[in-house]
């Protein structure tokens, strides 16, 4: 998974899947967060205005919606806001059992 934090907007981009094109992008919680979908897949989130709202909010509910890892898009925005303008990595494993 990959996310940039462009300062100048105030939007986190984060990259599901590297993707050629997309179809079509949903709103999700009054527009705090896109949805970009190709072939049905959520490929791409748009998080908008991190600075005036809680951008966490917004991302549980799309992963509830979409089938997503609540913890890993909250964890690489953190990080996307952290290192800001520039991309940032994060791979996710599967939890151990405990």
């Amino acid at each position: 998974m990959r996310a940039d934090y462009e300062t100048r907007t105030d939007a986190i981009e984060i990259e599901l899947e590297k993707v050629e094109r997309l179809d079509h992008g949903v709103p999700v919680e009054d527009g705090a967060t896109i949805v970009h979908f190709v072939d049905d897949r959520p490929v791409l989130i748009d998080v908008i205005g991190t600075r005036k709202r809680d951008f966490e909010k917004p991302l549980r509910v799309v992963a509830e919606r979409y089938g997503l890892d609540a913890e890993a898009l909250i964890a690489i925005s953190k990080a996307a806001i952290a290192a800001p303008d520039r991309p940032v990595r994060l791979e996710v494993g599967a939890r151990i059992a405990v």
